[in-house]
């Protein structure tokens, strides 16, 4: 017997009919004699539609009472896939997150998971049911229903399977895996049928929207493997894993290709500082501040002037943080006695991502060549172990994904 978590997204659970299909697709499961849970999130847009009332009612929200609204939609999912499954013949339960025992952190509105106790869970599987948790969202030290940010339910989900030493943990959305780019940019994309949760982090943090960043985080602290899967088809999707994992599903790894995938991130914009003073403790300075606005600060480049006294500095945040981390950014200008403050909203982030980078050199040249063959201008670089990452024009974009896509040949990986 297997124990095997499911995750559902909205778009999966978006209506009574997919809700019916779910719950299918979870009996069957079940009838092969294996112990299920499953964990939902809010039904296609609810919690938008949710936030809109909010929004109706007040410019600012208390953060308990957006947490108990906003945690509402995924009570809803839970409850009608129990009562699916119920009225289908398979025992069941639905329970909120609190119930399930998901202990959180006292931060409202985007908390981390502290530990999971398991009691109510093993009790009502021992009794034959398929346990429905409520994703996203946990109970804090004085029972406050707490969520755990957007995205958060595909954390929940891995969180869970960990602490339950599941089998696996398949994740069901609307894509049906993770391929080389996204196919609506380049519909010769491959499925990749393997990835490891190092790429896959690396694809989720800088655009690639299939798994949230903390979920394969999470995962890869564990050894949670990951399935992620299509809601409607039956078919096999990407096993996310550890290298390892990897080697010993593939059986060799006698050529592992540099580059594994291509994200395309559309949501940042760029700020530039002009003529900051260059000596110690500007740069501690400017990224201080903003850390303490809890900005998130992507790429970052300095360049010096010729004089030596001076520097100009860019970075890119993420497009809707664009407006606070410019009132930050001009204040500190005017602080240093800076020449002003710049900006730009017509940009965008490519980046090539792949174990394979570490042993096969050249990799960064070869993008630099094909983007400038192309005429596309590369405005920011930002390099790691396993990433390349180039901030272009946007409409430059999509063009470039395209490009790359086919210069390192991600129509032709095999696994």
């Amino acid at each position: 017997m297997s124990l095997i978590v499911h995750k559902y997204g909205g778009t999966s659970v978006g209506t009574p009919e997919k809700i019916k299909n779910v719950a299918r697709r979870v009996k069957k499961v079940k009838d092969q004699g294996d112990q299920v849970v499953v964990v939902v999130s809010a039904m296609g847009h609810t919690t938008d539609e949710l936030i809109d009332l909010m929004n109706q009612v007040t410019d600012s929200p208390d953060p308990r009472e957006y947490d108990m609204l906003v945690s509402t939609g995924e009570q809803v999912s839970a409850a009608l896939l129990a009562m699916a499954l119920q009225a289908s013949g398979c025992p069941a339960i639905s329970l909120t997150g609190g119930q399930a025992g998901v202990v959180t952190e006292d931060i409202y509105k985007k908390a981390r998971i502290k530990e999971i106790k398991l009691d109510r869970i093993k009790e009502e599987l021992k009794e034959n049911k398929v346990v429905v948790i409520t994703g996203f969202q946990g109970e804090d030290s004085k029972g406050d229903i707490i969520t755990i940010g957007r995205g958060g339910s595909d954390t929940s989900a891995v969180a869970i399977a960990a602490a339950l030493k599941a089998d696996v943990c398949d994740i069901y959305t609307d894509v049906d895996g993770v391929y080389t780019t996204d196919p609506r940019i380049v519909p010769e994309a491959r499925k990749l049928k393997y990835i490891s949760y190092e790429e896959m982090l690396e694809l989720a943090s800088l655009g690639a929207q299939v798994l949230h960043p903390r979920s394969v985080e999470c995962a890869s602290i564990y050894n949670m493997i990951i399935h992620l899967r299509h809601s409607q088809k039956e078919v096999d999707g990407t096993f996310i894993m550890s290298p390892a994992q990897i080697l010993k599903e593939v059986g060799k790894m006698e050529k592992q290709e540099a580059v594994r995938g291509i994200a395309l991130d559309e949501n940042i914009a760029k700020i530039g500082l002009l003529r900051v003073p260059d000596r110690p403790g500007i740069a501690a300075r400017i990224f201080g501040a903003l850390a303490k606005e809890k900005i998130n600060v992507d790429m970052i480049i300095q360049s010096i002037h010729s004089s030596g006294q001076f520097a100009d500095m860019a970075f890119t945040v993420d497009k809707p943080e664009l407006k606070k981390a410019l009132e930050v950014a001009e204040k500190i200008a005017a602080e240093l006695k800076a020449e002003g403050v710049v900006h730009d909203r017509d940009v965008a982030k490519v980046s090539l991502v792949g174990i394979g980078m570490v042993s096969q050199p050249g990799t960064a040249s070869k993008m630099f060549e094909t983007l400038a063959e192309a005429k596309i201008n590369i405005q920011l670089i930002s390099t790691s172990e396993i990433k390349i990452s180039c901030v272009v024009k946007a409409a430059d974009g999509k063009k470039a994904v395209q490009l790359l896509h086919k210069a390192f040949n991600l129509d032709k990986i095999i696994q």
